[in-house]
């Protein structure tokens, strides 16, 4: 199993270079060295000397000492002057402020201010915004280059939800306050959910008229079924397509009335499944509704049936 942890195969051991040579040593066959007084040790490495023979420069951090400028020092030089450039370039800042603070107190005409060269840069607002503007496109641009899509494959967020509005959840007991009967207060009706203000209607959902039994209740069940008297419920069960497409009309009518207001949404309890749809108040009318879907559904099945003969005849 060794070719498993070493697939690559044995490397070559390590060889001592043939220009390495030994250190000199003493007559007690101990190698000379700095112990040695009189002596130094050589170089074992012919082309590396242990002599510093890199230039000397005058220590920054201490005028009446030299230092080399050798690799493990040159980061410590490289800051000191970058440190010596910039204290230097502050000092001539500071000249030419004078020199202008002179030039202004004789009368004479100087140009603008000129900032220090040395001091530090705050990011501003401007600057900030700039930051996140150009992250943004980045990203924007990187998720349509890795997924071709700007937005990373990602649904735009509702924004509308974060905007106020002035609309309001109602219980089914506060929504049957406002059922008109009450001259104080506005009249609202609910269907599927959504409710609406229709007080500018009121001689018709008010008391007296001829949809008062709408006002203060989601009654979308009769707007499909016409069942003004036994279907004043929001439950849709088992409703025809038909009586659900007369549901979605009437949702549409007030959502795009210009009379009637959307001012909320009513909150319902849940239905319990195990629960009878409620019994049509026509039920010769329901049975044949179900039978005009019936058949409806048979004719459309055979127009399918047609068309796809139709096509398999001209393969």
């Amino acid at each position: 199993m060794s070719w498993i942890l070493n697939p690559d195969g044995d490397q070559p051991k390590r060889k001592r270079p043939a220009k390495l040579k030994d250190f000199p040593k003493g007559p007690d066959g101990k190698p000379l060295g700095p112990q040695t007084p009189g002596s130094a040790p050589g170089s074992p490495w012919a082309g590396f000397p242990l002599k510093d023979e890199y230039p000397q420069v005058e220590d920054p951090a201490d005028p009446t000492r030299m230092v080399s400028t050798k690799q493990a020092n040159r980061p410590f030089l490289a800051y000191a002057q970058y440190r010596a450039e910039r204290e230097q370039a502050h000092a001539d800042w500071l000249q030419r402020k004078k020199e202008r603070e002179e030039k202004l107190a004789r009368g004479e005409k100087v140009g603008p201010e000129e900032p220090d060269p040395t001091e530090e840069r705050e990011v501003g607002c401007l600057g900030l915004l700039k930051f996140v503007l150009y992250a943004t496109l980045f990203v924007v641009l990187a998720g349509k280059f890795f997924t071709g899509s700007y937005l990373w494959e990602m649904d735009m967020p509702n924004l509308s939800q974060f905007i106020p509005t002035n609309q309001r959840l109602f219980s089914e007991g506060l929504l049957a306050q406002f059922d008109g009967t009450n001259p104080e207060k506005p009249v609202y009706i609910a269907i599927d959910g959504d409710v609406y203000d229709v007080s500018s209607n009121r001689a018709t959902y008010g008391p007296g008229g001829s949809y008062h039994m709408m006002a203060g209740r989601d009654a979308a069940r009769a707007y499909g079924t016409g069942c003004f008297k036994t279907h004043l419920t929001h439950d849709l069960r088992g409703l025809s397509e038909s009586e659900t497409r007369g549901v979605e009309h009437w949702k549409k009518f007030f959502a795009e009335s210009k009379k009637y207001t959307k001012i909320g949404r009513v909150s319902h309890p849940p239905i319990d499944p195990a629960s009878p749809t409620p019994e049509h108040c026509d039920p010769k009318k329901a049975q044949q509704a179900i039978e005009r879907e019936r058949k409806a559904a048979e004719e459309k099945a055979k127009a399918e049936g047609r068309a796809e003969g139709v096509k398999r005849e001209e393969l």
